[in-house]
């Protein structure tokens, strides 16, 4: 893998993650309450000209055993869903990752549709290489956030279960 680009000044701040923690607990809030209809298209970035669409993804706490829902960009692959760990390009992967290697049965909420109970899997090398540009097309962001780490940047597939 390349050497990692910069990555812009301030993400790193710790105002970013605290307005990111507090946004998301407000889209799900706010998804919940509606429905889907509002915090179910994320218009950041890339998503700004073509909004991409959010599910809530449910995990439990590898260590708490606490219940979290997460807001996530996804690409829906015939039955299949796929989210990405990018956590905005940072250093380490995201913790509702590491809590989904370790209870992989899990329920998603969809816009307009009722809870889904899903089985959470990395996709494996091949697969991955196949979903990537798929899921760069729906969120040009992902190449950046990818341009500035080491790590390669997870794909989880969510199957209908």
């Amino acid at each position: 893998m390349a050497e990692p680009k910069a990555r812009p000044d301030g993400l790193d701040k710790p105002i970013v993650g605290k307005i990111m923690k507090y946004g998301a607990k407000a889209n799900v809030w706010i998804y919940r309450l509606t429905n889907g209809r509002i915090g179910a298209k994320w218009r950041v970035g890339a998503g700004w000209k073509k909004p991409v669409p959010v599910l809530l993804l449910d995990h439990v706490g590898r260590k708490s055993g606490t219940h979290f829902t997460t807001p996530l960009l996804f690409l829906a692959d015939g039955a299949n869903l796929v989210i990405v760990g990018s956590q905005g390009g940072m250093p380490k992967n995201p913790q509702w990752f590491h809590n989904l290697v370790a209870t992989p049965d899990t329920t998603v909420d969809l816009p307009r549709e009722r809870r889904r109970a899903v089985r959470a899997r990395v996709a494996e090398s091949a697969e991955r290489a196949d979903l990537w540009p798929r899921l760069v097309e729906l969120y040009a962001d992902f190449d950046n956030y990818q341009s500035w780490t080491e790590r390669e940047i997870p794909v989880v597939v969510l199957e209908p279960r």
